[in-house]
């Protein structure tokens, strides 16, 4: 063998390691592709989502809409979004009063619940 045949053979072996770590690394793309691929969304699944979100928003609209406590230990209780702003209007109308009257509802929201063994 002379130089240019020992040349061209290092080139191909070169070429087909390379061309070689390229299908290796496609075949495990394509395979994990294929494994971590969410399944399809069929008709029944489709008709569960649209159950689950009917239900999301019907719940939202009632707590939106309906009195009920958040926390009853607290004395925190959640108001009709209507009712909530004709409230936050009337306090303030006074901002002083208002000012201090939300900084004492918000210690009460964020202090430590009461002991019930106590």
């Amino acid at each position: 063998m002379n130089h240019n045949e020992n040349a061209r053979t290092t080139v191909a072996v070169y070429f087909l390691g390379i061309l070689g770590t390229f299908m290796v690394l496609a075949a495990l793309v394509w395979t994990m592709y294929h494994y971590t691929r969410p399944p399809g969304i069929d008709l029944a699944r489709a008709a569960e989502r649209r159950k689950n979100l009917q239900d999301v928003t019907a719940q939202s609209k009632e707590q939106l809409e309906t009195y009920g406590w958040v926390d009853k230990a607290r004395g925190i209780v959640r108001l009709p979004l209507d009712r909530a702003m004709e409230l936050a209007l009337r306090d303030w109308q006074n901002p002083a009063a208002a000012k201090s009257n939300l900084l004492v509802r918000l210690q009460k929201a964020t202090s430590p619940p009461p002991n019930p063994y106590e």
